[in-house]
């Protein structure tokens, strides 16, 4: 009977590629944490910062540094970042070297209420609390804030928002009730009447029609009031 030498070599080569794979999970496994990377992905204005989020860790499970690898479970870990009122998501992994790096996304303001209550509004339509590292730049909303008023703010918000000419001046929402919404202008002295959400486009673009020629004829000065309400006109009141 003849040997089949070949075979021989590739199931001992196999029995060793095996070994070493195993002995190197188990070096790695052995291996312990020596550093943490927090990362802030997306805008940098920053209403949580590394320190908190390094607290937040040594409060559920002390100092990490020389952790075994093996105990981290990093969903937990993602879990517990994510549980922080001012993150929206994050991503916990371990790096070849051993560091435990999160890279954090912020949840994102785009109003501001000042009630009884003070929170943002944030870009999904949900209440965010004002944060003790830094304050955005965001209109102001003010008025009667109920549930129906705010959901009608974030529709106007959100197309604000995709507007540059509407983003860079609009300062700030009025609730006067629900379907009756003012706004306010940077620059210019004069309150627009919204009204309610429908039709937000075409009011919009009337609007701009509208402050365009009254730029060029340097009238916008003479307004106190700007009527968007009525279908497919502005009615305008001067001082």
């Amino acid at each position: 009977m003849r040997i089949n030498w070949n075979y021989i070599k590739i199931g001992a080569l196999s029995l060793v590629l095996m070994g070493l794979y195993a002995f190197s999970n188990h070096r790695n496994e052995k291996r312990k944490v020596t550093g943490v990377n927090i990362e802030f992905v997306g805008d940098q204005n920053l209403y949580i910062t590394q320190s908190v989020v390094n607290k937040l860790l040594i409060q559920n499970y002390g100092p990490i540094i020389n952790v075994p690898k093996e105990k981290l479970v990093l969903n937990t870990i993602e879990k517990v970042i994510e549980a922080n009122e001012m993150v929206k998501s994050a991503q916990v992994y371990l790096t070849v070297n051993g560091e435990l790096t999160s890279k954090i996304v912020q949840r994102k303001p785009i109003g501001r209420i000042e009630g009884n209550s003070k929170f943002y509004l944030d870009d999904e339509g949900k209440r965010m609390p004002l944060s003790m590292s830094h304050s955005a730049r965001v209109p102001i909303i003010t008025g009667k804030i109920t549930g129906k008023g705010l959901e009608d703010v974030y529709e106007i918000l959100k197309y604000i928002n995709q507007d540059d000419f509407l983003r860079k001046n609009v300062i700030g929402i009025h609730i006067e009730e629900e379907e009756r919404y003012q706004l306010k202008f940077r620059m210019e002295q004069f309150v627009v009447h919204l009204g309610g959400i429908d039709n937000l486009e075409e009011k919009f673009n009337n609007f701009k029609a509208f402050y365009a020629k009254a730029n060029r004829d340097k009238t916008l000065e003479e307004y106190a009031m700007v009527n968007l309400e009525f279908n497919n006109q502005v009615v305008c009141t001067k001082i």
